[in-house]
């Protein structure tokens, strides 16, 4: 198999597409698109990517460019056969806690990162909007995984990958905590020892060249 084409940078998103890679062991090869510089504005990446965002794959061998992690993670999920469920029922479930993560779990805390981090003025009640959401956020994420081990399920699949990483980054880099989630803790911790989700973290490696 030809290896896949990633082009990602050290965000949550690009850790979606890596940790996935990782966890499916398709060979792929990393392309650095350095957001914090406007790579992702050059026309060589938009021709990949309209909507200037990271990560994008393509797939040589099927002739294939695909963005939005939302359709990254199944695409390579039916490219190996591994993390998505057979079943209907399961596949319908999977989809809804991905699309979960894709409408609320990452605009949110995107949102308070903004705020709180990158924004010249900090303004409190918005800081306040975002963290009262994302403590929302967090409830359901608890919530759901008192009554199963994993979001869909019993089993670890896209789901978990389309959130964990943007958990990582709350506990991270914008000081949230989950002392009052413990069944998200338990989720949480016992991803983050997975080797591939550890090996998914460190790319791309910012100093290599493309």
């Amino acid at each position: 198999m030809t290896p896949i084409q990633l082009y990602t940078f050290q965000t949550p998103n690009g850790h979606k597409a890596s940790i996935m890679l990782e966890e499916t062991g398709l060979p792929y090869d990393v392309h650095v698109v350095d957001i914090e510089h406007g790579d992702q504005h050059a026309p060589a990446f938009l021709a990949l990517n309209p909507n200037n965002k990271i990560p994008v794959i393509t797939d040589p061998d099927r002739g294939r460019t695909v963005f939005e992690s939302g359709a990254i993670l199944p695409y390579l999920a039916e490219r190996s056969g591994r993390l998505l469920p057979a079943d209907a029922g399961e596949r319908l479930t999977a989809l809804q806690w991905s699309l979960f993560q894709a409408a609320h779990l990452g605009p949110t805390l995107g949102q308070l990162w903004n705020y709180k981090v990158f924004a010249a003025e900090k303004i409190p009640t918005v800081i306040g909007r975002f963290e009262a959401e994302a403590a929302r956020v967090l409830r359901v994420l608890d919530g759901t995984l008192g009554r199963r081990s994993h979001l869909a399920g019993e089993a670890y699949g896209i789901a978990d990958i389309m959130s964990w990483p943007w958990i990582h980054a709350g506990l991270m880099h914008l000081g949230l905590d989950l002392d009052s989630s413990p069944n998200l803790r338990r989720w949480y911790d016992a991803i983050a020892a997975r080797p591939a989700v550890q090996r998914g973290l460190r790319v791309p490696v910012l100093d290599s060249q493309d």
